[in-house]
């Protein structure tokens, strides 16, 4: 038996390929000819899977798009169609999959990026588009190192009320839970008011030597720090950021586009975003947590094993 065809005998062999190359079947017992359903994890793009997988691998390990161009022997366009494909799967799936999680402590901040050119760049040359710096909203479950959700957008209040709106249908809200974020104003009431009343609340509020904006590149001297509880009870002794913090740090080292100081910035802010969907359901799926020692998603209960980066394309493409 190499397939079961519409017909449902059990007896069929290859009865070669369409016009696109898809294998035939025919059934031996009633000879209806099928072509056999499979999950496409890369749509209709016509390249090998394999070769696929291994550069979304490879930009997965930081490795720039041209790197990988050269060691897979794939088009640059082809990668950055790919990207394109894959992060619209991953998207969705961590939409679907990552709801009503049961969580202890949440942690939240931001990382900053830029999309073309930097901000002061994009306004000193007058563009009006997508060129500029760019925000990533992360909120991380403190012990299961689970990224709950995250968002694409400036750092204003309306990206930041549009995030917290994807961290209250990850959540499990029938629970009480801590949530911890940096100083953000929009935080202050913003948090509250999006993800109702069954939270403690508090803000870890740094204050800095130098502005940010004068420290793109190295970390600022933190003179002081203030844990400033905001609404319930939180506990004081957990207020804190460290976490998310080290998975911002985990973004740049696994994600080339965030690396500093060089020209391997995001150029579209369609693959800017399609890229780090990407980077969150591996992250959560299928990379082990060297403290856990398993995936986030295992240590959430949301699956029994780590997966493949295969078993992943596949499940988000369903």
């Amino acid at each position: 038996m190499i397939a079961v065809g519409p017909c449902s005998h059990a007896h069929t062999k290859k009865h070669g390929t369409d016009r696109k190359g898809n294998q035939r079947f025919r059934c031996k017992e009633c000879g209806q000819t099928f072509i056999e359903e499979r999950v496409k994890p890369i749509g209709d793009m016509r390249i090998d899977q394999d070769r696929a997988e291994l550069a979304i691998k490879l930009l997965l390990e930081g490795m720039s798009i041209r790197a990988a161009a050269r060691i897979t022997n794939l088009h640059r366009d082809t990668i950055d169609d790919l990207i394109l494909v894959v992060g619209a799967n991953c998207e969705r799936f961590q939409h679907a999959t990552v709801v009503n999680v049961p969580v202890n402590d949440v942690q939240i901040d931001e990382l900053w990026s830029f999309v073309g050119c930097k901000a002061k760049t994009a306004e000193k040359k007058g563009y009006n588009d997508e060129r500029g710096d760019s925000w990533t909203y992360i909120a991380i479950e403190r012990d299961t190192k689970l990224i709950l959700a995250h968002h694409v957008g400036n750092r204003n209040a309306v990206a930041t009320d549009r995030f917290l709106k994807k961290v209250r249908r990850a959540v499990d809200d029938t629970q009480r839970y801590q949530v911890t974020t940096d100083g953000f104003n929009a935080y202050q009431y913003g948090v509250p008011f999006a993800l109702g009343s069954n939270i403690d609340f508090g803000q870890l509020i740094k204050q800095y030597a130098a502005s940010q904006s004068e420290t793109r590149y190295s970390p600022a001297t933190i003179i002081r720090s203030e844990k400033v509880p905001q609404f319930g009870n939180p506990d004081t002794n957990r207020i804190c950021t460290s976490h998310v913090e080290r998975a911002n740090l985990t973004v740049r080292m696994q994600l080339r586009r965030f690396t500093r100081l060089t020209n391997a910035h995001s150029k579209s802010l369609d693959h800017h975003i399609a890229m780090q969907a990407i980077f969150f359901a591996w992250y959560n799926f299928c990379r082990k947590h060297e403290t856990i020692k398993m995936t986030p998603a295992m240590a959430s209960g949301l699956t029994g094993q780590a997966w493949s980066l295969q078993t992943l394309l596949e499940r988000a493409a369903a």
